[in-house]
């Protein structure tokens, strides 16, 4: 099947063609014709499949196909709402590319930033509204946005905006929105939380599911070293010898954690920079260029602020700390061996994280390969009095976070 087969109009598939985009994804031959239907939308869809485009290439012909015959002002239409910066521009950037040809305007919205330019891009008027809840509800309560007009209303990434404690900015924002809309939800997973939230937001929803919930791709390799907390720098050190590793990203369960490694490896000269909530808008976007054209090799990020990184043929992912929650460490891996790409998953587990591995495993229902070529092995020595206080530390940061993050990722 290719997009024309999808019934595509002709100024999309002009955008796609000059891209090299011709045949859907399975989640974009799925969506598309029911989203082009009217239909509302629960899909599930493991990061990387393409689902930006599932939704983002029919709303943008849905509106096109209205507004063609107006020359007025642009009406607000479509409200894509996500929880991060990062994800909330890559989406902006892929419908600027999506709508190349059409008369559709786009604007994006998030906070951490002046809302200056974002309000002076709402008064040029819009179509297609890409926002994060905080800034969303903000620009509304200051009377610069009426979501009055809208006809369809995106939530993407769900599962990952309740983790991020915007359950009840999403519940406040529902009741703003007109009662007779088209709604599409998208989760990574579909726990009952999920299901629960979707339940109040779409009417009769077709369901699309392009692979079981929480798997992993069969396109990444995954190797498991295990080491203490203690010599983690030091394997770190060790994997990063082999120069065919030239594209890193690595994974930190922390803020501080992220910036400790980055300045570590920086010592080993080896190129690095971390990614968090914490660093300016315009520095992550400056850092996520200099990873893509290799200019950093190990681009050191927490989960949150890797939510919309994407990039093309990326290999590596280290996961530094393991995640406690199995779902996350399918989503990290997952930001490699995309659209059919091969790609090398790496796992650092220290004493503390066996459980984690033992839940991961059992989540994905396979075993991760152990390297046996390990310099720094894990002993079954306890833990000293250092590295203990040095995990409570870590687990009060992380804690401390969580709540910060609810204000920093509006």
């Amino acid at each position: 099947m290719t997009f024309d087969d999808l019934k595509i109009i002709s100024p999309i598939l002009k955008a796609l063609h000059e891209k090299n985009y011709s045949q859907p994804t399975p989640i974009q031959e799925k969506a598309i014709p029911l989203v082009l239907d009217r239909s509302d939308i629960l899909g599930t869809a493991q990061t990387g499949t393409g689902k930006t485009a599932a939704f983002a290439l029919p709303i943008i012909q849905l509106i096109e196909q209205i507004e063609k015959e107006h020359s007025h002002r642009p009406t607000l239409r479509a409200l894509i709402v996500t929880p991060t910066r990062e994800l909330a521009i890559q989406i902006g950037e892929n419908i600027e590319l999506y709508a190349k040809y059409t008369s559709v305007k786009h604007a994006v919205i998030f906070g951490g930033v002046k809302q200056g330019q974002q309000v002076s891009a709402l008064k040029k008027g819009t179509h297609i509204l890409i926002a994060t809840p905080g800034r969303l509800l903000d620009l509304m309560d200051q009377g610069y946005l009426d979501l009055s007009t809208i006809k369809i209303f995106v939530l993407d990434e769900a599962d990952r905006m309740l983790d991020m404690g915007f359950i009840h900015d999403i519940k406040k924002l529902l009741k703003l929105l007109p009662r007779k809309r088209q709604s599409l939800f998208f989760s990574a997973t579909m726990p009952p939380s999920i299901k629960e939230l979707s339940s109040n937001i779409l009417t009769n929803p077709r369901k699309v599911e392009v692979s079981p919930v929480s798997s992993t791709a069969e396109t990444v390799q995954q190797f498991l070293y295990y080491t203490n907390k203690s010599s983690k720098k030091d394997l770190l050190r060790h994997i990063l010898k082999d120069d065919k590793i030239d594209q890193v990203l690595l994974f930190s369960r922390t803020k501080h954690g992220a910036d400790r490694i980055a300045k570590t490896l920086k010592k080993q000269n080896i190129t690095a920079a971390a990614i968090h909530g914490d660093k300016a808008q315009n520095y992550r976007q400056k850092v996520l260029k200099q990873f893509k054209s290799g200019e950093v090799r190990v681009l050191v990020a927490t989960d949150i602020a890797a939510r919309g990184i994407d990039i093309d043929k990326l290999q590596y992912v280290i996961n530094y700390d393991i995640p406690d929650v199995a779902e996350t460490y399918v989503h990290r891996i997952g930001r490699s061996g995309r659209a059919g790409e091969q790609g090398v998953a790496i796992s650092l587990c220290e004493p503390e994280e066996n459980t984690y591995v033992k839940d991961i495993e059992k989540l994905i229902k396979r075993k991760i390969n152990l390297m046996a070529d390990n310099p720094f092995p894990q002993t079954d020595k306890p833990m000293t009095l250092q590295e203990k206080k040095e995990a409570n530390r870590e687990k009060q940061k992380r804690k401390q976070e969580f709540f910060a993050n609810r204000k920093r990722f509006r």
